[in-house]
């Protein structure tokens, strides 16, 4: 690389630390190159995204960023995760890592908030954005039903006795 592409992947990945909402910083050492595609394709499948860079750009780039935190992280062999979705990107590394013990999550940083290898695991745990909507309609449609359901019952019970008194009438 020279200069100015150095300079511009640093913007690049300024940019991306600045709008992502969850960056997870990992070692790979070790991990082939099927290995590494397969963790590079579940994560775009995902709606995320992985990249290998030099410590030493990623650490330029963190700087005037609400991730600067992480930047003792950068030691090694490392690899970025990222993701709009905060949820996203922990869940693929610490599911993928589970599987493959030569991805090491290390750490990370959601917003102003830097995680270590734990905090990345909880955030792994939770439910994703997707889901947590899914719930939260779920959760406003069942009273719905139900109330429907008790408004109309009286209703159904008195079409059901006019039509009794109907048949009884019509018999006699």
């Amino acid at each position: 690389m020279d200069r100015a592409e150095k300079r511009e992947f640093v913007t690049g990945l300024n940019e991306v630390f600045k709008a992502s909402g969850s960056v997870i910083v990992a070692h790979y050492s070790g991990l082939t190159v099927a290995q590494m595609n397969d963790l590079r394709s579940r994560m775009r499948t995902a709606g995320g995204t992985v990249k290998v860079a030099k410590n030493r750009l990623a650490k330029i780039a963190l700087q005037g960023t609400e991730a600067e935190g992480i930047t003792d992280l950068f030691t090694g062999q490392t690899l970025i995760a990222y993701s709009d979705d905060p949820i996203t990107a922990p869940k693929v590394a610490v599911e993928f890592s589970k599987t493959n013990d030569k991805l090491v999550v290390l750490g990370g940083a959601m917003g102003t908030t830097n995680l270590d290898a734990d905090g990345v695991k909880a955030l792994a745990a939770l439910p994703s954005l997707d889901e947590l909507r899914a719930k939260l309609v779920g959760m406003i449609s069942t009273p719905a039903t139900r109330i429907a359901q008790v408004v109309n019952a009286p209703a159904g019970q008195l079409a059901r006795v006019f039509g009794a008194y109907a048949k009884k009438d019509e018999a006699a």
